[in-house]
């Protein structure tokens, strides 16, 4: 459903949120390391993020990647699903064809409608700040 850019994405945020939410930044290594995925792959997607204020990067020897808890509680998943991956989840054919639309549907265009709702709603209505909740209680997981 996402692309692996954008799971990694997810996830980054997700670390660097927990440990933001203990008062401590993280570096690209950790982040690669916890989310497992390649380095320089990594660095470019936090790259994007910073560049789209869903993260802060700090330079220096005390620096890293942070989430400020006002940017948890206001930013939701759909946004970074957006920076990564665009609006395709939301527009594209099922299939990935280019003239799929209500008047030459494909033939999962009429049951896809309503699950591409569905997770638009999902996505519009998670904040960052909800799945570290999750995490912190122990009702989630990042790594197993």
């Amino acid at each position: 459903m996402f692309s692996k850019a954008c799971q990694y994405a997810i996830r980054a945020v997700l670390y660097i949120a927990t440990q933001s939410e203990q008062g401590r930044r993280t570096s690209l290594k950790d982040i690669s390391k916890e989310i497992d995925s390649p380095e320089a792959f990594t660095a470019k997607i936090l790259q994007q993020l910073s560049k789209n204020s869903i993260l802060l990067s700090i330079k220096g020897p005390n620096g890293g990647f942070e989430i400020p808890d006002e940017t948890m509680k206001r930013v939701k998943l759909i946004e970074i699903v957006r920076i990564i991956d665009g609006d395709q989840l939301f527009t594209g054919c099922a299939l990935g064809l280019k003239a799929c639309n209500e008047e030459k549907p494909c033939p999962l265009h009429n049951q896809f409608l309503g699950i591409r709702t569905n997770i638009h709603q999902l996505l519009e209505n998670t904040t960052i700040k909800k799945l570290v909740n999750d995490l912190e209680l122990g009702l989630t997981f990042l790594k197993r």
